[in-house]
């Protein structure tokens, strides 16, 4: 990847304003400040979008935050609509509650391929440690391997791969595929390859299996998944799990597709929007 291509984070959040502050935050420390940043707001309360909007954080990193009513959970739409207010050549999706290293940016970057997608990987925190970096502002971002070592043996960090750092390779590229483990909190890809499958399917409502659907069609289209494992990690901060009503139906349509090759959505990126109710603020 050139270093003049601009990268465009794309963020989504619902009802969580402090961990996704939190995200923003982390995002103006990074070592590699060639990037734009879309808040893709899946119907967040006026109390959460405030917050956002008012906050000298989200107005240092010079958001665009693109909010729709709140019609339950539809992922696949806001992520739609965040990346067609963006400019980058390369995007980069991120949970509001993944809260990424200093080097995100840069290591996206040097792990960017054509022909590739970045799957990236994250480190878990407990309940008791997000509550007091939620509560006291303590950033996670930058900190020596003395912090995680320490809050790996109190059981506040999944594992310790945030500490490391592995080189680009052969090795890091999927030739056997699988759509299952596929997180969009953490994925690069080229925009021309997400125009090339229309981007996510809006036909995928309720929680569960939108981003396996969407890379299974990157991999028809000739995409390879490539591992952003010791690379890219973020620090996924704790919360309830979401109701997963329609998981096992999203489920059985990704099954089902991957039985194809399809490459393109049932109602995708392109789709006219007639009746656009999306509201895009632009900070600075």
């Amino acid at each position: 990847m050139d270093a003049s291509d601009l990268v465009s984070v794309v963020i989504t959040t619902y009802n969580r304003s402090d961990a996704l502050l939190a995200v923003l935050q982390a995002l103006l420390h990074q070592s590699d400040r060639h990037f734009e940043v879309i808040v893709a707001d899946d119907g967040s309360r006026d109390e959460h979008r405030r917050a956002v909007l008012e906050s000298p954080i989200a107005q240092s990193c010079r958001i665009t935050h693109v909010w729709h009513p709140d019609v339950g959970f539809t992922a696949s739409r806001i992520r739609n609509r965040g990346v067609a207010a963006s400019h980058g050549a390369y995007i980069v999706f991120l949970d509001g509650d993944c809260v990424p290293e200093v080097d995100f940016i840069a290591r996206h970057k040097a792990l960017a391929q054509p022909g590739c997608f970045v799957n990236g990987s994250r480190v878990l925190l407990s309940a008791a440690f997000t509550e007091r970096v939620l509560t006291t502002g303590e950033l996670v971002c930058g900190r020596a391997r003395s912090y995680w070592l320490q809050q790996r043996f109190f059981g506040h960090a999944s594992k310790l791969s945030g500490l490391l750092r592995l080189p680009d390779g052969a090795l890091r590229l999927r030739r056997e595929f699988s759509w299952k483990g596929i997180r969009s909190c953490n994925m690069g890809v080229w925009r021309a390859d997400f125009e090339r499958v229309d981007g996510f399917d809006e036909s995928f409502v309720g929680w569960g299996h939108e981003d396996a659907d969407f890379v299974l069609r990157l991999h028809h289209s000739g995409v390879v998944r490539k591992n952003g494992f010791c690379a890219t990690e973020v620090f996924h901060l704790w919360h309830q799990e979401a109701a997963r009503s329609q998981e096992s139906h999203n489920a059985s349509v990704v099954v089902q597709r991957a039985k194809t090759a399809i490459t393109q959505p049932t109602l995708g990126f392109s789709q006219p929007r007639i009746s656009d109710d999306a509201v895009i603020t632009r900070l600075g």
